[in-house]
C-alpha cells in the first residue's frame, strides 16, 4: 500500500486549474515538476518554504517528497521542536498523533498544514523536528547570547551574516510584526531568529540520509539570511536548493531562492488588523 501511494503521488500531473509555475531564478526558465524533482535527487539539501496559510502548498511539498522517497529522504521540520519525531502510524488520529510529537495545532491553525503531514505519513516517512522551542526562543530575546546552547552559538559565530542580509532580516523581522515592533526590541528578535535557523541547519547536518528536506517558512529557507546561508559556510561544498512556495500574483525575480513554485491564492484577513491588542 505504501508503495501504491508513492507511485499515485509520484505520477500525478499538476491540474491545469491550478496555474502553478515552476521558476528557476537563475535562469527565468519555468520548468515542470518531473524535471525539478530530478534536479533535486542530486543534492544533499533541499529546502522547501512556505507561506504557512496557504494549504497549497503543504500539499505540493508533500508530493514533491513523495517523488524523493524512492531514492531515500529525511524530513526535517520547522513545526517541530528538535527531538521530537512523527512516525507514521494509522491507528491513531492525526491531529492527536501530532499534538503527541510536540505539534502546536493552536499556533499553527491546524488542520492548515494537514495536507503535508498526512502526505508525508501517508507515503511512510518520519518527520523530525529542528526548532528550538518556545521557552528558548522567549529566553534569548530577553537574556541574549547567554541563553544560546554552545552548539548553536558555535554555528551562528561561524557564520555571521553580511550587514547588508542584517539589515534585511531587520526589516522582514519588523514587517512580520506590522511595523510596531520597538528598535530595540529588533537585535534580540534578530538573534531568535538566527537560533531557529542555526537549530534547523544542525539538524540537517546531522542527517545520515542524502537529500535532508527540510519544511519552514519562505524566511527560513531564504540564500542571504535562513538556513542555506549557515549550510553553505558549515558544508562549503554540498549541494542546496531552496525553493520558495508563494501565491501566483508573485513576481519570481530576484527572490534570494534558487526556485520559486507558484500556487493559487489563499483567502485570509489582513493579518496586522487588531495586531498588538492584549499583547
Amino acid at each position: 500500500m505504501k508503495r501504491l501511494l508513492i507511485a499515485l503521488l509520484f505520477f500525478a500531473p499538476l491540474p491545469a486549474a491550478a496555474l502553478e509555475h515552476i521558476i528557476d531564478v537563475r535562469s527565468g526558465d519555468e520548468i515542470s515538476v518531473t524535471e525539478l524533482a530530478a534536479r533535486l535527487r542530486g543534492s544533499d539539501y533541499v529546502l522547501l518554504g512556505e507561506l504557512h496559510d496557504n494549504p497549497h502548498h503543504h500539499r505540493r511539498r508533500a508530493e514533491l517528497i513523495a517523488r524523493l522517497a524512492p531514492t531515500g529522504v529525511v524530513v526535517i521540520a520547522e513545526h517541530l521542536d528538535s527531538g521530537r519525531r512523527l512516525t507514521p502510524d494509522s491507528s491513531k488520529n492525526l491531529q492527536l498523533h501530532m499534538e503527541e510529537a510536540g505539534f502546536d495545532t493552536r499556533a499553527w491553525k491546524w488542520p492548515i498544514h494537514e495536507p503535508l503531514f498526512s502526505g508525508l505519513l501517508g507515503a511512510g516517512l518520519p518527520v523530525t523536528g529542528g526548532n528550538i522551542s518556545k521557552d528558548l526562543a522567549r529566553r534569548i530575546v530577553r537574556e541574549g547570547d547567554s541563553a544560546l546552547p554552545h552548539t548553536l552559538r558555535a554555528i551562528i559565530n561561524r557564520a555571521p551574516l553580511n550587514p547588508v542580509a542584517a539589515s534585511i532580516l531587520d526589516a522582514d523581522l519588523l514587517t512580520s510584526h506590522c511595523g510596531q515592533l520597538e528598535p530595540a526590541r529588533i537585535p534580540p528578535m534578530r538573534l531568535a531568529q538566527r537560533a531557529r535557523d542555526a537549530s534547523m541547519a544542525e539538524s540537517l547536518l546531522a542527517a545520515n540520509i542524502r537529500p535532508a528536506v527540510l519544511v519552514a517558512g519562505n524566511g527560513h529557507v531564504r540564500t542571504d539570511y535562513g538556513v542555506p546561508q549557515l549550510l553553505s559556510v558549515l558544508k562549503p561544498d554540498a549541494r542546496i536548493v531552496s525553493i520558495a512556495f508563494v501565491e501566483n500574483d508573485s513576481s519570481a525575480s530576484a527572490t534570494p531562492h534558487d526556485y520559486v513554485w507558484q500556487t493559487e491564492a489563499t483567502n485570509r484577513d489582513d493579518p496586522c488588523t487588531g495586531f498588538g491588542k492584549n499583547r
